[in-house]
């Protein structure tokens, strides 16, 4: 019986302290002279392409922010799925409120203090993805289940590992169990159960173990560069679970399927749609990058998705919302200009940022153009951005220039507070962020 488990959605968080809290130029991204509660920066009348903000400024376009929560929402939904969305991915409460407003079933969490910003917050229901296995990570999962409303998941990929949450479990008498799913992986990946011997000896160690509770099987099918060693990997999620549930293994909850990654979320979608259980299952998608999404990895995937899927596709589609502005600072030779921003600004693991959109200050330009072909970032310094720029290119000095992003976590990883704005680029609020 395939279907998604009835759940009670998640309280939304409690975000006073993040509004109330005061910020002034000692952050990244304010103004000069400003001192004002965060709540404050949206009512202030500031706009980018008037000069108010300093650069580099990493901007989230509020619109499209909330169009691709919805998207996701409206996606899980029309293919019984559900989404626990990586919060690592922003480590920003008030985008965990914006998606568990939006229906997410958890929010995800890959370390202990991720997982204390989120208790912090208010996050009743966490997947820690990975295993816990210090002293003081099992002490810090334990300490949560304290708390007979919270509910939390982890990871298990060994026996040994196992072990050692089974031993701290011995000490607790809370009655809210630590829920764990068993991790499947593939050979050069990360964790993960390399063979389904290898998991299913992990699940009965877990069945065996008071204190804990079996409650699924997940991978992270994100490292695949391919759509069929997805397939495979996620073959193996769901066939493990199947044999597992014939062994009895599993506790009275519906049995959770879980994948991570966001470039691949369809695959999984469909692999665990085509299984075939006897007992509820919960469906669960932990991407977290769609919802800000990119200008360049995940956008090609998103692309792939959309042509490739058999799922129900809401009307719209994923867009990226995170600009990161710089000005033109210098074009001091033929074919390359020096902007304000650098690699404490922008990530690059994954591509460099490319340029979107320019504008002159106070010039008659009405709104940002396009920018024109041939412009393409050649290398970052920690604070200069090598912009290749062609002769007839219109940049001046003092010009500003957009930047889309590759892989959100590590540009949202670089700063403390990135700026909302509408459609015209002014400014509508701010979002603090806690990595």
């Amino acid at each position: 019986m395939a279907v998604t488990a009835s759940t009670p959605l998640l309280p939304r968080l409690s975000l006073g302290e993040i509004e109330n809290q005061r910020l002034d130029v000692l952050t990244k991204g304010m103004p000069p002279g400003a001192s004002l509660p965060l709540s404050e920066i949206g009512k202030q009348g500031w706009s980018l392409l008037k000069g108010d903000m300093p650069m580099p400024l990493a901007v989230i376009r509020e619109s499209v922010l909330k169009a691709n929560s919805a998207w996701m929402s409206a996606f899980a939904a029309a293919n019984g799925l559900l989404i626990a969305p990586h919060g690592k991915t922003t480590m920003a409460p008030q985008l965990f409120d914006l998606q568990i407003a939006d229906g997410s079933w958890a929010i995800t969490v890959a370390t202990m203090q991720q997982l204390a910003v989120a208790r912090h917050f208010g996050v009743k229901r966490v997947v820690l993805a990975n295993q816990p296995v210090g002293p003081q990570e099992i002490a810090a999962c334990f300490d949560a289940l304290k708390d007979p409303g919270f509910e939390l998941y982890c990871l298990a990929d060994s026996a040994a590992g196992v072990a050692l949450l089974a031993e701290a479990a011995k000490a607790q008498s809370s009655g809210n169990p630590l829920r764990v799913l068993v991790e499947i992986g593939f050979t050069g990946g990360r964790t993960g159960a390399r063979s389904r011997e290898e998991a299913l000896a992990v699940a009965r160690a877990v069945a065996g173990a008071a204190g804990l509770l079996l409650a699924g099987f997940e991978c992270f099918e994100g490292l695949l560069s391919d759509t069929a060693g997805a397939d495979r990997l996620l073959g193996e999620v769901v066939a493990t679970a199947a044999a597992a549930e014939k062994e009895g293994l599993l506790g009275p909850e519906p049995m959770v399927l879980s994948a991570g990654g966001t470039s691949l979320f369809d695959r999984a979608g469909e692999a665990f749609n085509a299984a075939a259980f006897t007992r509820p299952i919960v469906k669960v998608l932990r991407s977290g990058c769609y919802l800000t999404h990119d200008s360049t990895t995940y956008t090609a995937a998103f692309r792939r998705i959309t042509m490739e899927t058999s799922l129900a596709l809401p009307p719209g589609g994923l867009e990226a919302a995170i600009e990161v502005w710089a000005y033109v600072q210098s074009r001091p030779e033929r074919g390359r200009s020096l902007l304000t921003m650098g690699k404490r600004d922008v990530g690059f693991d994954s591509s460099l940022p490319v340029p979107l959109r320019w504008f002159r200050p106070g010039g008659a330009m009405a709104r940002p153009e396009p920018m024109p072909a041939g412009h393409t970032v050649l290398a970052l310094n920690d604070q200069h951005c090598h912009l290749g720029t062609p002769e007839e290119s219109p940049l001046q000095v003092g010009d500003m220039v957009a930047f889309g992003i590759g892989h959100p976590c590590t540009t949202f990883d670089k700063w403390a507070l990135l700026i909302l704005v509408d459609d015209d680029w002014r400014v509508t609020g701010a979002i603090r962020t806690f990595f």
